[in-house]
């Protein structure tokens, strides 16, 4: 799958952008609030319906314009149009592909895969267990409709059994116990689907991420994730076991009117050679971690579904030092369609560039040169 073209109006600091792509790899170079991030962010907006950066559509509007709008076409057997438009006075946004408007992101999500590594996943091996249970959540999710549909069912009752708890925190009405029993039941059977889809793909996953972190390392380290939810449980105990957590923890729910036993309060362990990479990892051993989950995503959705997923790599070379940025320059002709942000090419000699790769140098939004 590649993206050939894409047009942006009002997008940012792009008031009328038009590129067409290299199938390979494209360069897009210019200073600092140039628009470089703007068009991954656009490009990311027509894979999955969403922004990489904003949790609003609203904050995408140019200055001084009430609507936005990015045009895409993707080539893979067959060629897709994707149309994104929001209205600001609406604050409404529409999503069309091939002139068909599709009311749902799930029906887009996985679609068109797409893979993003910026500075900010720092937060995937830093930040907080949320953080990395978003990272598994969305490269599941792209490769399985089964799984975002179980993730979607799942966090509608855990947003309806809050209310209940809240409400009888309050009231202490007993009428509604049979009704938090209910809501209970449906988050086990959701619940214990997700850990199933979880505890599966982190077994797969492992393998991607090993040989990821050695063709950018080659060196005898050796990364792992361990999952940690009912640990060591077999497959078949996970439902009874979630069942004898959740009944133990029934009196401090209602307490504290708060879902305390799911998924959604899990851990992914990172590690290097058998030791937590959050408490014990070097910087240097945290930015090749974080490489490596992306391009082990890259290779994971490729085998998942078929297709090439698209690869964005907003500010990358900046942060790693020669070696690893040469590792990892050599590890992209590998793939298929790359956008690769840069501030200056001149000081990325290093950067393997052939004829069919692409250089974009932007200016306030501008391109003023493809």
């Amino acid at each position: 799958m590649v993206l050939s073209s894409i047009n942006l109006k009002n997008f940012r600091s792009h008031k009328s952008t038009q590129l067409n792509f290299s199938e390979e790899l494209n360069y897009i170079i210019g200073g600092n609030g140039q628009g470089k991030t703007s068009i991954l962010e656009a490009v990311y907006y027509l894979c999955t319906t969403k922004s990489s950066s904003s949790k609003s559509d609203s904050e995408v509007v140019m200055f001084n314009e009430e609507e936005f709008e990015i045009n895409g076409s993707f080539k893979d057997r067959t060629e897709d149009i994707v149309r994104i438009y929001y209205s600001l006075n609406e604050n409404r946004k529409y999503y069309f592909q091939n002139g068909k408007q599709i009311s749902r992101s799930a029906n887009i999500i996985g679609r068109f895969p797409v893979v993003l590594l910026t500075p900010a996943d720092h937060a995937i091996t830093q930040g907080s267990p949320g953080d990395r249970r978003k990272l598994v959540d969305s490269i599941i999710s792209q490769a399985s409709e089964t799984y975002l549909n179980f993730l979607l069912d799942y966090n509608k009752t855990l947003r309806h059994r809050s209310s209940l708890l809240n409400i009888f925190k309050e009231t202490r009405r007993s009428e509604l116990l049979p009704e938090i029993d209910a809501w209970t039941a449906k988050l086990i059977q959701t619940g214990t689907e997700i850990i199933k889809h979880r505890k599966r793909f982190v077994e797969i996953f492992n393998d991607f991420v090993k040989d990821s972190y050695k063709k950018i390392m080659d060196e005898d380290e050796v990364p792992g994730i361990k999952y940690w939810f009912l640990d060591g449980c077999e497959e078949s105990d996970i439902e009874s076991q979630f069942q004898d957590l959740i009944s133990n923890k029934k009196d401090e729910e209602y307490r504290r009117a708060t879902n305390l036993i799911g998924p959604h309060r899990d851990e992914f362990i990172f590690e290097i050679n058998g030791k937590n990479l959050k408490m014990f990892g070097s910087q240097g051993q945290h930015k090749t971690f974080q490489t490596a989950l992306r391009f082990a995503e890259y290779f994971y959705l490729k085998n998942s579904s078929g297709k090439l997923p698209l690869f964005l790599l907003d500010d990358v070379f900046g942060e790693l030092d020669t070696k690893r940025s040469i590792k990892i320059s050599d590890y992209l002709k590998g793939i298929g369609q790359a956008f690769i942000t840069l501030t200056d090419f001149t000081n990325h000699s290093y950067l393997r560039k052939s004829d069919n790769d692409k250089l974009i140098f932007l200016d306030n939004g501008k391109v003023v040169y493809a």
